[in-house]
């Protein structure tokens, strides 16, 4: 049944009218109404938004449906393709000949082939994924299958095995049960995991053992015919002392049957053999060829001779060789000791041949001994016997200058002090001429200092030119030469001595010219010159070109001393002269880069006399020279203890019991204490104190001992100059 508010049958005014109505009653129904239905809206405004959200929510999630739809389905696409890619990987390590196995990075097994453990039998039931390889290694190494080394517990085993793993790649081969051989690689994967392959190599490692003894037949073989074919006798024993290797000739040479020399025989066994027959030479005994056979350290070789019988000599060699093994080779040595025996009875009548002639040449000799025992005798006296009176007679003449005396008897005093000097340098010239003929001259090359030497002669040589009215010039050169300090000043000192003592105007000129390698010395003169004929003699000894030079001036020695020095030392002395016109001497030095000369040095510093009230002890055996010495010294100002003989002087200071200022000791003090041993006794007492061995000895083993024991030494004749500068700088430093 329906029901309408508007009849359709009234007329359209009617019904217009009815409708305004209705309107109307409406309006005042919502006017009435509004505040109370204002909640209702609102819930049903947010109803419409949420339903619009559910809506929009709907929608997404139908979305991600089909999006989870999607990547399922691919996922299952991937899993389908990932199984069959394992399942390919399983067949592809299946169809691998060698054992696989994969282990992943926590040591966890991936995955492997059935050939995994193939020798192994009783663990490749457990060889399944998931399996540790802490685990794997246990079940290996306790495997019966396993042939572990001699020693080798398996816990051992495993352990090393474990510790082989730590590495990035690893190649060993194990020994199965069976004589099988099984090799084993494993390698680290980019993502730490391992992979391990099996591979069996019995039949590569047997046929190695094959052709290995081949080798070795082949090469026993060689040796044996290398053996056959030497002269010697050849014997070679193991460690154990035992034969493994012999040749025919060792046989004949000892006379042994083959019975005895078999491999294994000892060496005790071949011993007995001809023991009755043999005997050692050379301090050799069997006991000490048996220790030597049985020393445990590291033998060294060792060569005797052994006699066979009457007339068979042996030189036996013998000479450890790896393993602690030895051979011992023999040669036949009989032809060459009787060729010895008939070359020394051959000798023999040679020597008597040539002893007759000796004789003669002995008588000749000795007439030339006779000849030259003058000189030697007269060189051995001024060693010490005559420096000791020319030390003494210089020291008083000092000590007699230093007194308030005239002019005229001090101008007297110079002059006798001036001969003496001479007489010294006339002895010095000697000696030295003496030693360098001799051959006892030691030299001992060195860089030198060539500008402190050079200066020093200016220094020396300045009064003596000044004197004759000549100009001396020494250039300064700051350079390093080799050569020996000592030889080199007595060179220099004799061409500039002899350029002075020739020129009698004029001027002498010393200086050094940078030559390839080195330095050339040269020294100039204005002097007479040397003609060439006579220019080879002016190095002959006591050769002097204008001789109405006195002795005094020299006994033409200098020049025959520089040539021999410069011979002992390799410097090359050259001569350029015209008479007329002067002399050059050339020295040339091989030593450091040349610098160019710089300004001269200023001299050291004035000699002052030594200060007053100092003990100096002097042990002097010579008499006449003890008194000089004390007399100057005591001249000096110093208080003057002096003794005859070293023990003397000990006795003195214990008697003292003051320790003095300085020592001066004599070294050749007759019986008794020498003088480093009294200045040792006396340093041992009292500390180091300043010493000087006063000596006309110029031995270099004497000038070695003082250097040793710290001494310096002083030659005698003693120059009063040079022993005032020394005791003057004690105690001014």
């Amino acid at each position: 049944m329906s029901f309408t508010l508007i009849n359709p049958a009234d007329p359209p005014e009617r019904q217009v009218e009815k409708l305004r109505q209705i309107a109307e009653v409406l309006m005042r129904r919502v006017e009435q109404d509004t505040d109370a239905s204002g909640a209702a809206y609102a819930q049903f405004q947010r109803a419409a938004l949420l339903e619009e959200q559910v809506r929009d929510r709907t929608r997404d999630l139908e979305r991600t449906l089909d999006l989870l739809n999607d990547s399922n389905a691919r996922l299952e696409r991937a899993t389908r393709a990932a199984e069959a890619a394992r399942q390919n990987l399983a067949n592809a390590i299946e169809t691998v000949q060698e054992g696989f196995a994969l282990f992943d990075a926590d040591d966890v097994l991936v995955m492997c082939n059935s050939r995994f453990g193939m020798h192994m039998l009783d663990i490749r039931e457990g060889l399944k994924p998931g399996l540790t390889f802490h685990d794997y290694i246990d079940r290996v190494s306790r495997s019966r299958f396993l042939e572990l080394p001699e020693g080798v517990t398996p816990e051992d085993w495993a352990a090393r095995r474990r510790a082989r793993h730590a590495e990035r790649h690893v190649i060993f081969n194990v020994r199965m049960i069976w004589d099988r051989w099984v090799q084993v690689s494993e390698h680290r994967t980019g993502d730490g995991g391992t992979v391990i392959l099996q591979t069996d190599v019995t039949e590569i490692i047997r046929m190695e053992r094959e052709e290995r003894s081949k080798l070795l037949d082949d090469q026993a073989r060689m040796i044996r015919a290398t053996l056959d074919h030497l002269a010697q006798g050849v014997a070679i024993f193991d460690a154990d002392n035992r034969l493994i290797g012999w040749n025919q000739r060792l046989a004949a040479l000892l006379a042994l049957p083959l019975t005895r020399l078999r491999l294994g025989a000892s060496f005790d066994y071949i011993l007995e053999r001809f023991r009755d027959e043999i005997a050692f030479g050379g301090g050799m005994t069997e006991a000490a060829l048996r220790d030597w056979i049985a020393t445990p350290a590291p033998r060294a070789p060792l060569r005797f001779e052994m006699r066979r019988g009457t007339e068979t000599i042996l030189d036996v060699f013998a000479e450890e060789m790896p393993g602690r093994g030895f051979v011992i080779s023999l040669t036949d040595v009989t032809a060459e000791r009787a060729a010895i025996a008939a070359l020394a009875q051959t000798n023999e009548t040679l020597e008597a041949r040539v002893t007759a002639r000796t004789l003669e040449l002995e008588e000749a000799l000795s007439r030339a001994e006779r000849a030259n025992a003058t000189r030697a005798r007269f060189v051995a006296a001024a060693s010490h016997d005559l420096l000791q009176p020319l030390s003494a007679a210089r020291l008083f003449l000092a000590s007699l200058a230093d007194s308030d005396i005239g002019p005229g008897p001090r101008q007297t005093v110079e002059k006798a002090e001036n001969a003496l000097v001479s007489v010294g340098q006339i002895l010095e010239a000697l000696l030295d001429i003496s030693r360098l003929e001799a051959g006892r001259a030691e030299v001992q090359v060195q860089p030198v200092r060539l500008d402190p030497l050079l200066t020093q002669l200016r220094d020396e040589f300045a009064p003596l030119a000044a004197a004759k009215g000549l100009r001396l010039t020494i250039l300064p050169a700051l350079a390093e030469v080799e050569s020996d300090p000592t030889y080199l000043r007595r060179i220099l000192q004799n061409l500039i001595g002899n350029a002075i003592r020739y020129t009698e105007t004029g001027r002498v000129l010393v200086g050094a010219r940078r030559v390839p390698g080195g330095l050339r010395v040269e020294v100039h003169d204005t002097g007479p010159g040397i003609p060439v004929n006579e220019q080879a003699n002016i190095f002959k000894e006591f050769h002097r070109l204008n001789a109405r030079a006195s002795a005094a001036e020299g006994m033409g020695l200098g020049l025959a001393i520089v040539e021999r020095a410069c011979a002992l030392l390799g410097h090359r002395l050259t001569l350029r002269s015209q008479p007329g016109r002067g002399t050059c001497f050339a020295l040339t030095l091989s030593g450091a880069p040349w610098t160019a000369a710089a300004e001269a040095r200023p001299s050291g510093r004035k000699s002052v006399p030594p200060p007053q009230d100092r003990i100096a002890l002097l042990v002097e055996n010579d008499d006449a020279l003890r008194l000089a010495l004390g007399q100057l010294l005591e001249k000096w100002g110093l208080n003057v203890i002096d003794a005859a003989t070293g023990e003397e002087a000990l006795s003195l200071m214990e008697e003292i019991g003051i320790a003095p200022d300085v020592l001066l000791v004599d070294q050749h003090l007759g019986e008794g204490a020498t003088g480093l041993a009294t200045i040792g006794a006396l340093r041992a007492r009292y500390g180091a104190l300043p010493a000087r061995i006063l000596t006309a000895d110029r031995t270099p083993d004497l000038r070695s001992a003082c250097a040793a024991e710290g001494v310096a030494l002083m030659e005698k004749p003693v120059d009063p100059a040079a022993l005032e500068s020394y005791l003057s700088a004690l105690w001014t430093r």
